[in-house]
């Protein structure tokens, strides 16, 4: 019987956490080559705050999905201002899939965002406008309802106010009553608005 030689397995060590785990080395290593690497230097960086730069701007450029989901872990348990300001420009991006990782992490930080909620819901793009209220969705704040009333009160972008009315038919209370009428008489043409409103105004009413 012919004897089959198995080559040996070579076994390539995925463990670059053996690397420096000063701060300085951990922001040098978000650039190497390998992602595994990188995706360990992501996960570190969470004990130096000063990295918050260097892992945002990482972000901008990172390929690999499983780093970028690190880098963002990393950016929450940070809860810097600096990490929310970061996120907050994510916002403004092109990239969807960015824009949709960045509203989730902002989602988590809720003490930390609460002190720019107010410059997004007032941004010049209505996008962003938008993607502030689906966070006010998860963000268990206080201040939420009276933030909702403000926008359906000023806003001047129907999509961003009818965003407002839906949230506002399940958390609003009898103090969002006055403001829901006033968007009524608004924007009267705008059926979606009307019933969505009508809609909050009902609930409101059996509580």
């Amino acid at each position: 019987m012919a004897i089959i030689k198995i080559p040996k397995t070579q076994t390539v060590s995925s463990d670059e956490r053996v690397r420096p785990r000063d701060c300085a080395s951990l922001v040098a290593q978000l650039s190497d080559g390998n992602p595994v690497a990188r995706r360990w230097a992501a996960r570190d960086l969470t004990e130096c705050p000063e990295g918050t730069t260097a892992l945002l701007e990482r972000l901008k450029q990172e390929p690999d999905i499983s780093v970028r989901e690190v880098i963002f872990t990393s950016l929450t348990r940070i809860g810097h201002f600096a990490a929310v300001l970061g996120l907050v420009e994510c916002l403004h991006g092109e990239d969807v899939a960015l824009r949709n990782e960045a509203i989730d992490a902002l989602k988590q930080m809720p003490d930390e965002v609460a002190p720019v909620m107010h410059g997004m819901l007032k941004d010049t793009d209505s996008d962003v406008r938008i993607f502030a209220v689906n966070i006010l969705e998860s963000l268990r704040h206080p201040q939420v309802e009276s933030w909702l009333i403000e926008v359906i009160e000023s806003d001047p972008h129907v999509n961003v106010c009818a965003t407002a009315v839906d949230l506002l038919g399940e958390v609003g209370s009898s103090a969002a009553r006055e403001a829901l009428v006033r968007l009524k008489g608004r924007f009267p043409e705008e059926p979606y608005v009307q019933f969505a409103a009508d809609l909050a105004l009902r609930r409101i009413d059996e509580d």
